[in-house]
């Protein structure tokens, strides 16, 4: 998105804190940074594509949230359009990284809304047969996983996401042989200071399990013209920070790339659709 966003996840990739990277690749810093992707380690971190179809699309024009939601659901979402754009992305992520995603997600969770979860299925499933990438899974985690209740305000947010496609892509992708995630963690309302964010990586730290992946939205600085410049940045300085290594230590967390987890049969079939 733009150079903080692309120096931190470096950082943190190199520093053993991100194990995935997710691309824009019709995004302003794309072009620039991509490059630097040659250093990362691909058995250490991996590299894969964000899906974007409301920001920065190659083809289509950028879809509001809420119209997009609403035009998928009904599906009068154009599905060869929806289909050209998809590869047109994946074209721009193999040209500039020289190899596929091992992983592909969706910028505002879009890889998993009607048409579109359909169109990629059978893009990805064409192009990389006998080698597909990993799918997000944004199924939340159960709430009896952690030590003290989360306020229902905080469970809102990934009942929403949850709900706008997740069983429905689980089923088709585990379907297609596609592998996912078990359940997503570091969903959270932006609001708040360093000291909340903090506070709910210790919650989902204590409530992960073999397989989940925890998302964030790391920068190392703000940029106008990005309303979550604030955010971004106390999730750099706490997922770098020690206090985030200490706990992940103590709680016998191993951080590393989903790709090794599922090759070791550490996350159970149909897992990606326990949640409750």
């Amino acid at each position: 998105m733009h150079a903080g966003v692309c120096e931190a996840a470096l950082l943190l990739a190199w520093q053993g804190r991100a194990q995935a990277i997710g691309c824009m690749v019709g995004a302003p810093a794309w072009a620039q940074w991509a490059p630097e992707l040659e250093e990362i380690d691909a058995r250490q971190t991996e590299i894969g594509l964000h899906l974007d179809l409301t920001q920065y699309p190659l083809l289509l024009p950028p879809h509001k949230l809420g119209p997009l939601i609403l035009q998928s659901w009904l599906r009068t979402l154009d599905s060869s359009s929806v289909r050209s754009e998809i590869c047109a992305q994946l074209d721009a992520f193999e040209q500039h990284t020289g190899r596929p995603p091992a992983y592909v997600d969706g910028h505002q969770h879009v890889h998993q809304f009607p048409v579109v979860r359909d169109e990629l299925l059978a893009e990805l499933q064409q192009r990389y047969a006998g080698c597909l990438p990993w799918l997000r899974n944004t199924a939340r985690y159960s709430n009896a996983r952690t030590a003290t209740p989360t306020p229902w305000r905080q469970t809102l947010k990934p009942r929403i996401i949850e709900t706008l496609g997740s069983a429905a892509l689980a089923r088709q992708a585990q379907t297609r042989g596609f592998r996912q995630n078990a359940h997503l963690l570091g969903v959270h309302d932006f609001n708040g200071d360093e000291g909340h964010y903090l506070e709910c990586t210790r919650t989902w730290l204590g409530a992960c399990r073999s397989g989940d992946l925890l998302m964030c939205h790391p920068s190392l600085g703000a940029q106008a013209q990005d309303p979550l410049g604030s955010s971004r940045q106390q999730e750099y300085r706490v997922l770098s920070g020690n206090t985030f290594g200490e706990w992940v230590q103590e709680a016998g967390i191993r951080l590393e790339p989903l790709s090794q987890t599922l090759s070791q049969g550490l996350v159970a079939p149909g897992s990606s659709q326990c949640a409750t």
